[in-house]
């Protein structure tokens, strides 16, 4: 099963990496041509050869962050080409990026739209032959993998389902080995496992699946070394597998295999650098280009319309539920509470007596968020992650909602996946905190570069046109 997965990965990505090349080349013989220079199929000097690896390693950075080859989330030619637009609009991006920078007379505009067209028109015609010829293959009995199932309780039950439910991905089911049949099983009850020696003799079983949670060490050993016999692949379903995510990861240490339920990108020290490097550089940008002036007459307004301080500080909690002090500018009168008569905590709601005129105007248009560039210099925080929370509201719902407390394996963002989503504003409905969690939660297991950068793009994009849920 793994076998047949990491082929079909590497013929994709190879086809992939190919075709970019093609394209490459056929836009800069295009472009040199319309430049009136002179022209070569494969005539590139040298610094055209590190702009064509550096489109195939953006290229292969891009596949990951969108799921390119991931066998399971590919399940149709739509999902197939959604994931290659994406990453073709990534190319654009870095290509127009990196070519302003060069300032080439000849890699101009002309180079730009033949390349992209030529990419994104080869690469979906090559995926969609590829899907027919893979599907035509399977049908004449070819690329199949044959499984056999050890076990019948519901684990045994979920997993034939799925495999069921993904033929297109080459597996078939050969039957059940358990002590009894059931009802789901059908015809599909091979008997116990005295029968498992049999039926791999007879050549008809390429993978072995063990998914009981009674079969015992002795048992297990008994089956593995029937196994051991023939040439088919043994794997085995943890029982303890409906508590991890969807992104698990297996480690080792010393002899002993780790599993952890989540997978956290961001315990790499190599991406915290990058995303540490990239929150530096940005916010280092708008203090020099942008609040230069703008928190000068943020400020002078602020203190013009309302008396009290030009920012607000309130402790919130971070990464490992390390507390500090988070800023905004001020957007509520002086007089305010954080926490009603009961010693519960009040969050901002819809029409708040509590925020002055300007205020409305800031949180509206997310402008009172912006002190917290000084939080992301500082370290407490990233410009994207899950938002903070304040200290009450972090203990209650520690209390109420599950895996509440994952969010703090990360820095917290000043914008975040949950926020793009359009989850946020109030959280009085425990619903719609438990959906806020589940994104946060999603972003940290999902992280990468490239989801950072969508997520600031929408952040963007919904300050401009004005969230409806920002007050």
């Amino acid at each position: 099963m793994l076998t047949q997965r990491k082929s079909r990965k590497m013929l994709k990505n190879f086809g992939d990496i190919l075709l970019l090349c093609v394209s490459f080349l056929g836009a800069a013989f295009l472009a040199k041509r319309h430049a009136g220079a002179a022209a070569m199929f494969l005539g590139l000097v040298g610094w055209e050869i590190l702009l064509l690896l550096f489109f195939c390693l953006a290229w292969n950075y891009g596949a990951r962050a969108f799921d390119l080859y991931d066998e399971l989330r590919n399940r149709s030619f739509r999902a197939e080409a959604t994931a290659l637009v994406k990453n073709v609009i990534l190319q654009a991006v870095l290509a127009v990026v990196v070519l302003f920078l060069a300032k080439s007379q000849v890699y101009s505009r002309y180079f730009l739209f033949a390349y992209h067209i030529l990419l994104l028109a080869s690469v979906l015609a090559w995926r969609a032959f590829l899907i027919l010829f893979l599907a035509l293959r399977q049908q004449q009995g070819h690329d199949l993998s044959r499984i056999l199932i050890i076990g019948n309780g519901p684990l045994a039950m979920n997993f034939a389902q799925t495999v069921e439910a993904n033929r297109h991905m080459g597996y078939r089911l050969s039957g059940f080995i358990a002590a009894e049949p059931r009802p789901q099983m059908a015809d599909l009850y091979l008997g116990a496992v005295d029968r498992l020696d049999g039926l791999l003799a007879s050549g008809r079983v390429d993978e072995v699946i063990i998914a009981s949670s009674q079969v015992n060490g002795e048992e297990l050993g008994r089956v593995i070394a029937i196994c051991g016999k023939y040439p088919v692949q043994v794997r085995i379903i943890p029982v303890y597998s409906k508590f991890m995510g969807v992104r698990f990861r297996i480690s080792r240490f010393g002899p002993f295999p780790l599993f952890s339920i989540r997978a956290v990108p961001l315990e790499q020290a190599q991406l915290r650098l990058l995303k540490r490097a990239f929150d530096l550089l940005a916010s280092a940008l708008a203090f020099l280009l942008v609040f230069s002036w703008l928190w000068p007459l943020l400020a002078l307004t602020i203190k013009l319309t309302s008396p009290g301080p030009v920012f607000f500080r309130q402790e919130r909690w971070g990464e490992k539920n390390k507390r500090f002090l988070c800023y905004k500018f001020r957007s509520m009168v002086t007089a305010s509470r954080d926490v009603d008569e009961n010693g519960c905590y009040q969050q901002a709601r819809r029409d708040d007596p509590r925020v002055t005129r300007l205020g409305g105007f800031l949180r509206h248009n997310n402008l009172d968020e912006l002190p917290q560039f000084i939080n992301v210099l500082k370290g407490d925080m990233s410009l994207v992650g899950p938002r903070p929370h304040p200290t009450p509201m972090n203990l209650e719902a520690s209390e109420t909602i599950r895996n509440y407390q994952w969010r703090h394996l990360v820095k917290p963002g000043i914008t975040g996946w949950a926020q793009v989503q359009g989850l946020r504003g109030e959280t009085s409905d425990p619903e719609m905190l438990r959906r806020r969690v589940e994104a946060d939660i999603w972003y940290i297991e999902n992280w990468s570069f490239a989801l950072d950068l969508k997520i600031l793009w929408l952040s963007v994009w919904a300050m401009l046109k004005q969230d409806p849920n920002a007050y």
